[in-house]
């Protein structure tokens, strides 16, 4: 019987139970309750154990690693190499356009980069 998540031992209840699901056939009832029981342990994770959106410079940083790129490749964006390390660090704010810039530039969300945060003083 499928029934909501609520705590710890329904959860993992339900994970025990989509492991015996995990290779039902498509169009199955197994398949369909396998499809609702993820959505159901999505959901109480999500609830549970939420994730904060980073701060906008180390999400910078983070895809600044990943596409390899250095400071450098940023000063376009953001203006020169000392206003890119400000940024970085950061003693100074992100200013809008910096912030369209950036998302097409990293390919990063814009309510991302828009998140409010203090400057290091």
């Amino acid at each position: 019987m499928m029934k909501l998540i609520r705590n710890k031992e329904d959860y993992d209840q339900g994970l025990t139970r989509l492991n015996e699901l995990f290779k039902a056939k498509t169009g199955t009832t197994e398949s369909d309750e396998a499809d609702v029981l993820a959505m159901l342990i999505h959901a109480y994770e999500k609830a549970a154990h939420p994730i904060e959106s980073p701060y906008p410079t180390e999400a910078i940083k983070i895809r600044m690693k990943e596409m390899q790129f250095k400071q450098k490749d940023l000063i376009e964006a953001i203006g020169g190499n000392i206003r890119v390390s400000e940024v970085l660090n950061p003693k100074r704010k992100l200013k809008l356009e910096m912030a369209r810039k950036l998302k097409i530039k990293l390919n990063l969300s814009a309510e991302l980069l828009i998140n409010d945060y203090q400057p290091v003083k």
